[in-house]
């Protein structure tokens, strides 16, 4: 090496980050967009994995009427992510789902099957994975998938749900960070690294407040 060369450092390994979501809840969409955000600033490798709310609370009766619709309808969802998965690779799972919420959320549409259908569209997809909708085919893939991350984080948790590098190459998960509005700039890389600091600490398990502001979408 002549001495007007500089010496490059080795590309750092990217931060494995196992991210679990239900199309259908807001609050998963506002951490994945901040997470997005961070991807933008460090170098991670985000991989999509599917949950459902209605396997969560499958067997509950104490649930709002409203809230019981919601998950019946939030079926179709997971069902055309985990179909897409299956044929199209992991790789279209992220691009799939910033479709899905941007319709489902942003725009206010629900879990209907116009938004669904649109954001097909949107994520570049084939229009007939909407007939994947109203069978049960994926459905066992849909609960692998969300057992998996219950088998990670335990039971008492909800959706999201994020794993990332622990103390001594292990891997802690976590239900959340549960945020509203999603971080953006400099705030995402400092709740992120926040975020690490907590995973990396030996026997941390728990912090949480009451919500006081509803799901803010920008």
């Amino acid at each position: 090496m002549s001495v007007t060369e500089t010496p490059t450092e080795p590309p750092t390994r990217p931060v494995a980050v196992d991210f679990w979501f239900d199309p259908v809840c807001p609050w998963a969409w506002m951490t994945s967009r901040w997470l997005l955000e961070v991807a933008e600033r460090r170098h991670l490798d985000i991989r999509w994995r599917l949950m459902s709310l209605a396997v969560l609370n499958e067997g509950r009766e104490d649930l709002p009427e409203r809230y019981r619709r919601l998950l019946t309808e939030g079926w179709a969802p997971v069902r055309l992510v985990a179909a897409a998965q299956r044929k199209y690779g992991d790789e279209v799972t992220g691009r799939l789902y910033t479709a899905l919420g941007t319709r489902i959320h942003v725009q206010g549409l629900g879990p209907t099957r116009e938004a669904l259908a649109g954001a097909l569209q949107d994520a570049g997809l084939p229009p007939e994975l909407l007939d994947e909708t109203g069978v049960d085919t994926w459905d066992a893939d849909v609960r692998a998938s969300h057992q998996e991350g219950i088998d990670h984080v335990g039971e008492e948790v909800g959706t999201p749900v994020i794993a990332l590098p622990g103390p001594d190459d292990t891997r802690r998960a976590f239900f959340g960070p549960v945020v509203t509005p999603a971080p953006r700039g400099e705030a995402a890389t400092r709740l992120w690294d926040g975020l690490l600091l907590l995973a990396a600490t030996p026997g941390f398990h728990e912090l949480k407040r009451t919500r006081t502001q509803g799901p803010v979408f920008d």
